[in-house]
């Protein structure tokens, strides 16, 4: 059949009224009950079969089934439910096709399960769809139901086919019904004094018109008789019935907001709501299981008031904030002297995960994040769409909700995080796989809008880059719902000059993987601490090194003497630049010169021979280095620090990772503001392995590296040459990422196990310290080692607190550097020249300068072994 073409819907006096229901269309039926649906869904059906049409129910709904279905029926769908071998729980009688659908499933799985059914059955189909206002019953929100329609409309339209949804009067927002309306072709009215009287009143129908087609309709349904109210006192009694206190509830709030304003009213006149606080915390924190048995056990309804009062849209508020709310309610239950003396208030907003589905919807990106979610569309349409994100307009809704945001901070500069759905809970990390973006809040407002509008595109359009796409990938949740939220910060920091930032930042862990020391606590924790914004210390960049804290010997240091101290000290920091409106660094003597005197004193450690020599000379001078030596030295810090990580692993029953920033005061006083807590993936294996002996040994090194003990068998090593490295040209260097991601991706599709080794940092931003890849360049290989080449100043910095190095934990990649000291026992270079090169194999496509640099080598049946022991902290690598 053609589209548009004309239908019967199984009521004659219906065809007539509304020019015949037309190939294409979608009906909406705004109904009291459902009963009311019956008088009209019960003859389509009839006549759909009579016709011989492709008649489907889609059924997902708890109300009573609104096609005639027997208890063999349901049953016979219940074990099609837990049927592996079908694609769709489906069952097939008396010429209708009922498919049953999970909306628990949540959004995007339930969207897209309903749309690969409708594009199963293909054009010309004929649809019934359970009631609409049950997925607001589900999602908790107007706002997905609308998305659902908005999606699911056009694509049932431009397939030519006829579906009936019924939606429930009074219970959605006009917000909501208004948006309906917008996408349907069809939307009518209905109303109902008996079932001898019910009236009908088209409010929509698209593409016809008559005289008469949007007055009011009087249809009896046992006669099937339906007559245009034209009659004076016919209209008289039919505005009567519209206009029935039945009718005028004068709800316009969303479910959600209703539901919220009756829990608030159960509390205050002391009625018991933990069933309802239950329910707050499923909707509005986490999908997380053991995340939400922890905010259960330390939450109060207050605390829900306070978030959901913060919150803008709807949805979850996603795994980074339902993290460091966690961690801040531990430490006021368990630790009350430092979060009440300590701490630094919290006074962030959340963006509720619908908002970015809402996001896609209206800038109408559904089409192509379907393509992206099919198995050969997840890389080639994610890079699409990545762009897409990146260019997508707001609602004026949704501005005037970020207007109010950036009213509350006024000119104070902000940071929008990410917070997806499965972001910072046991088992994913997802460290620096999604953006964040600071956003310094200068200008006029429209200015600071369009900034802050800039960095919520930047934050979604980081779902789909590369590292995260490849991250969820290897973790097995590529086909996972994840949907964005953001918690948007205040940036802690004291203003100095020009710039803002805080005293220091950093990471911690509350379990150490790494034991530079012999007999080292590794339960004591560590801390990783810069100056400044503490994107120094997750990301590795410039010539900069922060200070390492083993909180078991925390004013212990690896450098041997003054030079070296000197040398691994850091060298820039991250500030605001309130002038030029930018986030930068700055030498490090600059930002020593904006700080209170106070402050320098705890950054700081002095050459003191250096001072001496200049004394000696006449020439007084203050020569210092940064490296947090004051803090660390400040027994009251470490000791809180402490309090809090230990507190924060028991009660999460596993170890932990935190952000933070620290804002320091004179008489050595501090605060502290817990930006962020996470589950901390640690590979341990407490197996011992013993190194083999008398064996034709590649590198053998100790107390340089991190990973479960493990024996395994090696294919292919990769060497990147440090002395050809130096000798490449600066503006290329940043090139050679991609031909190690070449060889990543031969790895594996040939599965292949490898064993990478890189000159200086891997991962660093500044190509002269090492190679710039990102996670997705290196993650499938086995091993990874940093080499030291001190003739041109390459060093490894084992990162741990990175998120490189939370990415090589999760995949449980061992990760080791190979140093010019004791540590390194033997290493022979030149024993992978031995063999061919096959990196022409992979890449014919390179200049000779290329292949001179990177080995790489295939062992074939000839295997080398990499053997390392956790305990030990001993590695060695050998060929047979």
């Amino acid at each position: 059949m053609a589209a548009f073409d004309r239908v019967k819907s199984g009521i004659p006096g219906l065809d007539k009224a509304l020019d015949n229901i037309r190939l294409g269309d979608n009906v909406v039926w705004n109904v009291t009950n459902l009963n009311e649906f019956s008088y009209f869904v019960n003859p389509y059906v009839k006549q759909a079969k009579k016709d011989n049409r492709n008649l489907i129910y889609i059924r997902f709904a708890t109300h009573p089934p609104l096609i005639e279905m027997t208890e063999e029926d349901l049953i016979l769908l219940k074990k099609e439910e837990n049927n592996p071998n079908t694609e769709f729980c489906m069952i097939e009688r008396d010429g209708i096709k009922i498919y049953m659908v999970n909306p628990y499933n949540q959004f995007e799985t339930f969207t897209l399960e309903v749309h690969r059914i409708i594009e199963k059955e293909g054009y010309d189909a004929f649809y019934v769809f359970d009631c609409l206002s049950d997925l607001q019953a589900v999602w908790s929100t107007d706002l997905m139901m609308g998305n659902f329609f908005k999606v699911t409309c056009p694509f049932l339209f431009d397939l030519d086919t006829v579906a009936f949804f019924p939606i429930i009067r009074g219970r959605h927002s006009y917000d909501a019904i208004a948006k309906i309306r917008e996408t349907t072709q069809l939307f009518l009215n209905v109303y109902s004094n008996s079932p001898e009287e019910v009236y009908v009143t088209p409010l929509k129908v698209w593409n016809r018109y008559s005289q008469t087609m949007f007055l009011g309709h009087k249809f009896n349904p046992q006669t099937g008789f339906v007559k245009v109210l034209q009659d004076g006192q016919e209209v008289s009694k039919y505005y009567k019935t519209i206009n029935s206190n039945k009718y005028q509830d004068g709800r316009t709030l969303d479910s959600w907001e209703r539901y919220m304003i009756e829990v608030r009213r159960k509390h205050d006149e002391g009625e018991n709501i933990d069933d309802e606080c239950d329910k707050i915390c499923e909707l509005m924190m986490t999908k997380d299981e053991k995340m939400l048995s922890k905010i259960k056990e330390y939450f109060t309804f207050e605390d829900y008031i306070t978030i959901y009062d913060r919150r803008v849209g709807s949805g979850l508020v996603g795994g980074k904030t339902c993290g460091m709310l966690l961690a801040r309610k531990i430490i006021e239950k368990n630790c009350p002297d430092i979060y009440n003396d300590i701490f630094e208030p919290d006074d962030s907003f959340y963006i509720g995960t619908d908002l970015f589905y809402t996001y896609i919807v209206s800038n109408d990106l559904w089409d192509l994040r379907v393509k992206q979610r099919t198995k050969e569309g997840y890389y080639k349409y994610g890079k699409e769409l990545e762009e897409a994100l990146k260019n997508g307009v707001f609602s004026d809704e949704i501005k005037k909700e970020f207007i109010h945001i950036l009213d509350y901070f006024g000119q104070n500069p902000i940071i929008v995080r990410s917070s997806s759905f499965l972001e910072d809970g046991y088992g994913n990390a997802f460290a620096g796989k999604y953006e964040s973006v600071f956003c310094v809040n200068r200008g006029s407002l429209e200015e600071r809008l369009a900034a802050f509008e800039e960095a919520v595109k930047i934050v979604y359009s980081s779902t789909m880059n590369i590292s995260a796409l490849e991250y969820r990938k290897l973790n097995d949740l590529d086909d996972t719902d994840e949907q964005m939220g953001l918690l948007v910060q205040r940036v802690s920091g004291s203003y100095h000059g020009d710039y803002l930032f805080p005293t220091a930042a950093g990471v911690g862990f509350s379990y150490s993987p790494y034991s530079p020391l012999p007999n080292m606590d590794n339960s004591k924790g560590m801390l990783r601490l810069v100056m400044g914004l503490g994107t120094k210390a997750v990301d590795r960049t410039k010539k900069d090194y922060p200070r390492i804290v083993n909180l078991d010997k925390p004013e212990v240091t690896m450098t041997k003497d003054i030079k070296e101290k000197h040398r691994y000290s850091q060298h820039y920091l991250d500030v605001i630049d309130l002038k030029n409106i930018s986030l930068h660094d700055i030498p490090i003597d600059e930002g020593l010169d904006v700080i209170p005197r106070y402050s320098k004193n705890v950054m700081v450690e002095h050459d003191r021979e250096a001072e001496r020599m200049f004394r000696d000379r006449g020439q007084p001078r203050e020569i210092v280095f940064v490296n947090c030596e004051g803090i660390v030295k400040n027994h009251e810090f470490i000791d809180v620090m402490k309090r809090i990580l230990n507190t924060l692993e028991i009660a999460y029953d596993y170890p932990v990772d935190i952000e933070y920033t620290v804002n320091v005061g004179e008489n050595k006083s501090f605060n502290i503001n817990l930006l962020q807590c996470r589950p901390l993936q640690v590979s341990v294996n407490n197996e011992a392995i013993e190194m083999p002996e008398n064996q034709n040994v590649f590198f053998h090194i100790k107390e340089s590296s991190m990973g479960m003990s493990r024996k395994s068998e090696i294919d292919i090593i990769c060497y990147v040459d440090p002395h050809k490295y130096y000798e490449y040209p600066y503006a290329q260097k940043s090139s050679l990422s991609r031909i190690i991601s070449d060889v990543n991706a031969y790895c594996k599709n040939n599965d292949k196990t490898a064993l990478l080794i890189v000159p200086g940092r891997i991962g660093t931003s500044s190509p002269e310290l090492g190679i710039p890849v990102v996670f997705a360049d290196i993650s499938h290989f086995t091993a990874i080692l940093e080499e030291a080449y001190s003739d041109v100043g390459y060093m490894p910095e084992l990162s741990f607190g990175s998120h490189m190095f939370q990415d090589l934990v999760e995949a449980e990649i061992y990760y080791g550097a190979l140093f010019e000291n004791e540590k390194r026992i033997e290493f022979n270079r030149d024993m992978i020249f031995d063999y061919p090169n096959i990196l022409n194999d992979i890449n014919p496509n390179l200049n000779d300068e290329i292949y001179d640099m990177i080995q790489v080598i295939d062992f074939d049946k000839d295997k080398a072994e990499l053997y390392h022991d956790m305990n030990k902290d001993e590695t060695m690598c050998i060929f047979k």
